[in-house]
């Protein structure tokens, strides 16, 4: 793996990329570093599919990174994971191991492969002052023209949020981003048939709800994240969020609503994936959480 700075395994939610992203690390002397933008925040365990047991029960346990590091009430962007992805890479690296990414966040994923270096983007006031007067729907038709293949489609719910976006879109149509050196990731993909993530997808969710989901996120709200807050986390804080507020009417309904949204986000991830490869990433693609086999197409690929 000398060849290689980083191995990347990614995946829609629910193919089973953290145990392959574990077994690769204990294989290959590795870290992991999680890809994804909500396990981010501390207290969301469940409603994030953290899947903490993944790295804890094995001994020695797996390190990992970029999991619980933020407060919930907090914002986390792409510019900030970028920051904190490659000090955990030069981190990693500097004591010999090998970073080994785990996500299916497709905008992070990009970034980081493509080598972008983000600066922090100031707020505009003239901008503001010209966007406070529009309506939210003006708000969010302006958003999607400046930026049509929008990824974090929660900006398109909160005025301020797509306040921000809009200033940020806008900064980056003048000072396109700057690009470092990317670093040499041999990238894995878990490509499963669509039958099969579906019942993944589900299984998946039954384990959660049955686990505490809802009352993690009724815990959550309690110590003061408002429900607004909630809905921008995710499908699994926005639909548990309705839930309990009365909009969605028993555990039932949740179930299919949640898991019917789940899938269409993880068919969004396979699209984000596929892009990715158009765009000249290459994803060496495996139809399941085998490690030996994937240890084989790694000795094939000369690491």
């Amino acid at each position: 793996m000398n060849r290689y700075d980083l191995l990347v395994v990614l995946g829609p939610t629910a193919s089973g990329k953290t145990r392959l992203g574990v077994c690769l690390a204990r294989m290959l002397d590795g870290e992991i570093i999680s890809v994804d933008s909500r396990q981010v925040y501390r207290g969301l365990n469940l409603a994030s599919g953290k899947d903490l047991d993944e790295y804890s029960n094995l001994n020695p346990p797996v390190p990992y990174h970029l999991i619980d590091i933020a407060d919930v009430g907090a914002e986390y962007n792409l510019f900030a994971f970028l920051r904190d992805f490659h000090a955990a890479v030069a981190d990693i690296r500097g004591r010999g191991r090998l970073p080994v990414a785990v996500g299916g966040t497709g905008l992070y994923l990009d970034a980081l492969l493509r080598g972008y270096r983000l600066t922090e983007v100031p707020e505009n006031s003239p901008l503001r002052q010209e966007l406070a007067g529009l309506s939210m729907e003006a708000l969010r038709e302006r958003l999607l023209r400046v930026r049509p293949n929008l990824h974090n489609t929660t900006d398109l719910n909160d005025r301020d949020r797509c306040i921000r976006a809009i200033e940020i879109a806008e900064f980056e149509r003048i000072h396109a981003p700057e690009r470092q050196e990317p670093l040499r990731a041999l990238v894995v993909g878990i490509r499963l048939d669509r039958a099969v993530l579906k019942k993944r997808i589900a299984a998946r969710l039954r384990e959660r709800l049955e686990a505490g989901m809802v009352e993690e996120i009724e815990a959550v709200h309690a110590a003061g994240v408002s429900w607004e807050r909630l809905e921008q986390l995710g499908l699994e804080c926005r639909f548990v969020a309705q839930y309990l507020q009365g909009k969605i009417r028993n555990r039932n309904d949740l179930f299919q609503k949640l898991a019917s949204a789940i899938y269409q986000f993880a068919r969004r991830q396979e699209s984000w994936f596929r892009r990715m490869e158009r765009e000249g990433i290459v994803i060496h693609w495996t139809s399941g959480a085998d490690p030996e086999t994937l240890q084989w197409a790694l000795q094939e690929l000369g690491g």
